[in-house]
């Protein structure tokens, strides 16, 4: 059996930079929402959220440089037309996250009375990385449009994921505390999920309107039959965690994971719906993945690193997960 390896290695690795985008969202976007719970929280509780999240957020990031470096070999071409578009707001995402790895770390170096200000710009860190990602991704469904109505745009969406990685973040926490933070969290999971649901909508409304090819597969038959389940199964995930929160935390702490596996499924339909509407263009209109891919002969070599890197980092992040699984204990840094 042969294969079109000139035509399988360009999908194979749009696949593989997909996927990493997709579980750095979902790792990440909890440790992002933690940080901007934090103008929410007291003391006492900010020191069990950032050990609900201590063992795990450094791993968690490195699936972004994963998807980025992917853009950048594979689809060099891609890679600069996005970045000489976004560059302001990725300079922004990446103040944002310097600001939460010092604050991370200075915050349990510093004395008590100076404790209050890395707690906050911790807080400010995890804001702007959180807001500058859901600028790109606005921006980037309008087809790279940085006039006034994609920023407008962009800014609505900035809003709106932000609101989701605080959900993720308060559904997070929901399975690693216990007591009254739990029940905190619980409260403010549902203020996020209806804000949440408030932005999956107007991204959903506002794509098809990008283009006249994207519009043509969300509303011209058969080819809307074959998106039709994700909006619907998005929708009724919604509904069904919207109201398990009423009956959250329950005896013995049953089913405390569930909010964070809903809401990463819904990450993944959203996923899904936008990799539908966009394939099989990398940057929407103008270059397909084809078009952006790398030489063949290139591609061949990165694969075979990646197939390497790929289940090391697969495998320790489950380990991670599992070695410091349960509940968040007191934070101590002995």
């Amino acid at each position: 059996m042969t294969f079109d390896w000139p035509t399988l290695l360009p999908l194979i690795f749009a696949g593989l930079m997909g996927l990493a985008i997709l579980i750095y969202v979902i790792l990440d976007g909890f440790d992002l929402g933690i940080g901007i719970l934090f103008a929410a929280a007291e003391d006492a509780e900010q020191d069990t959220m950032i050990a609900a999240i201590g063992p795990f957020w450094d791993a968690n990031e490195t699936w972004l440089v994963l998807a980025v470096g992917l853009l950048l070999v594979a689809f060099p071409l891609a890679h600069g037309v996005i970045l000489t578009a976004l560059y302001i707001p990725v300079f922004v995402l990446l103040i944002g996250l310097i600001l939460r790895g010092v604050a991370f770390d200075f915050r349990a170096k510093v004395p008590s009375g100076q404790k209050h200000r890395w707690n906050r710009i911790f807080f400010l860190g995890s804001v702007i990385a959180s807001l500058a990602q859901g600028y790109m991704l606005g921006v980037y469904v309008l087809g790279l449009d940085v006039g006034p109505g994609g920023m407008a745009f962009g800014v609505l969406v900035a809003l709106c994921l932000a609101a989701a990685y605080a959900a993720m973040g308060a559904a997070w926490m929901i399975y690693k505390t216990e007591g009254d933070l739990q029940k905190k969290a619980v409260r403010w999971l549902r203020t996020a999920l209806v804000l949440t649901a408030l932005g999956m909508a107007a991204v959903s409304l506002a794509t098809p309107f990008a283009s006249p090819r994207i519009f043509d597969k969300w509303f011209v038959f058969p080819a809307m039959l074959y998106l039709s389940p994700l909006p619907i199964l998005s929708a009724l995930l919604f509904l069904w965690l919207w109201r398990q929160t009423f009956h959250l935390p329950r005896p013995d702490d049953r089913h405390s994971l569930t909010p964070f596996l809903t809401l990463a499924a819904i990450f993944a339909l959203g996923f899904a719906g936008l990799a539908w509407s966009f394939y099989p263009f990398v940057v929407p209109d103008r270059l397909t993945i084809w078009q952006a891919a790398s030489a063949p002969e290139s591609l061949a070599i990165i694969l075979a690193g990646t197939v390497v890197v790929l289940p090391v980092i697969i495998f320790y992040s489950f380990y991670a997960y599992r070695v410091f699984g349960g509940k968040a204990t007191d934070l101590t840094y002995d």
